[in-house]
């Protein structure tokens, strides 16, 4: 698949008014409103364009899998630091489309933090250009941060261009015993202190943490911080940023962006908190409204991350918006999208 038949594909859509459902590998079907529209797969649109390991960023096709984006930087010893997951294939474009970020993301940032430009392809069919390939070139209305999370409601990302980092020299991860409560505040006390962490995960009772950086610097950490070291933990990690861990199991999972400093929340269910005690998971059946009132009450959102087919239609994935900003998402997808049709519903039901 090529550009111009991204085009062509999108221009017949907008003059017929027919509704598209933009998909790489459909890693992420579960993530968001209902699925709707005709399938425009865009697999096929794939390979690394540029990249230079020097200049720290890599550009390619937006079917591009993450795995082969992650192998090509490893061999420069080099990588995606906010860690995206992969879901069994995940292409490029679905990862800034999503806009989900793995373990890492308390260290080094969110997607929308890597994002130098984007080529995308409007809802009339139109290619624009936003950003650059460093970040002294970003100018105006940074477009390209705005598509990272927009679930492909504002165009087709046809190609991206992200900052890329060094690997760490030398990584550990301790275990602690503790409850939730003593978790947090002990995160919140590290977070204060020049520590290398780049990674925590709570789960019953334990807690681990990720220390990344220079030799010297890792190992001053681990003297100072005590605790056991985990065995293996590389591949334990994997399974915290791919949420093949326990702790992700089950049919509705609810996924909590708080202040670090809540404290413990009053409903049931929690399975694990992560970035510093930022990032919360639960997956009880708690009623939606509860749950968001409570995620609200504590300063923060709570998103209906996985969850049946009848919730996700009854109550939408995401917080509902206060008038004035859902009138601005209204206006960006008018602006982006005139007819409606890139992914409708999957963001919003209101467009």
């Amino acid at each position: 698949m090529t550009l111009d038949d991204i085009v062509a594909a999108v221009r017949t859509a907008h003059d017929t008014r027919t509704s598209l459902r933009l998909r790489g590998h459909g890693s992420k079907d579960f993530y968001g409103g209902l699925l709707s529209g005709e399938v425009l797969d865009l697999a096929g649109h794939r390979g690394i364009v540029a990249y230079e390991p020097t200049e720290l960023y890599l550009t390619a096709r937006c079917g591009t899998s993450l795995a082969e984006i992650e192998a090509e930087l490893a061999a420069n010893g080099q990588m995606l630091a906010f860690e995206p997951p992969r879901f069994s294939g995940a292409t490029l474009g679905g990862c800034l489309a999503a806009g989900l970020s793995g373990p890492r993301r308390m260290q080094a940032g969110a997607v929308r933090d890597f994002v130098l430009g984007v080529k995308l392809v409007d809802g009339s069919g139109q290619v624009l250009n936003f950003g650059g390939q460093v970040m002294k070139n970003v100018a105006g209305y940074d477009v390209s941060r705005l598509i990272a999370g927009s679930l492909g409601t504002l165009g087709v990302i046809a190609e991206a261009t992200l900052k890329v980092l060094p690997q760490p020299v030398a990584e550990t991860t301790l275990e602690f015993a503790c409850d939730e409560a003593e978790a947090i505040r002990r995160l919140n006390t590290w977070g204060g202190q020049p520590l290398p962490v780049s990674a925590s995960f709570w789960h019953e009772q334990r807690l681990w943490l990720r220390l990344s950086g220079a030799a010297a610097a890792v190992d001053a950490a681990c003297r100072r911080l005590g605790g056991n070291v985990a065995v293996d933990a590389g591949k334990w990690w994997v399974s915290v940023r791919e949420q093949s861990h326990p702790a992700y199991a089950g049919q509705s999972l609810w996924r909590l962006a708080l202040p670090s400093t809540a404290a413990p929340l009053a409903v049931p269910g929690l399975r694990a908190s992560e970035w510093g005690g930022a990032l919360r998971w639960y997956g009880s059946e708690v009623e939606p409204a509860v749950m968001r009132a409570a995620a609200a009450a504590a300063g923060g959102h709570a998103v209906l991350y996985r969850a049946p087919e009848s919730l996700r239609c009854l109550e939408g994935a995401f917080a509902p918006l206060p008038p004035p900003l859902l009138a601005l998402h209204r206006r960006l997808k008018k602006a982006f999208d005139p007819q409606g049709i890139l992914n409708p519903g999957r963001l919003y039901a209101e467009f």
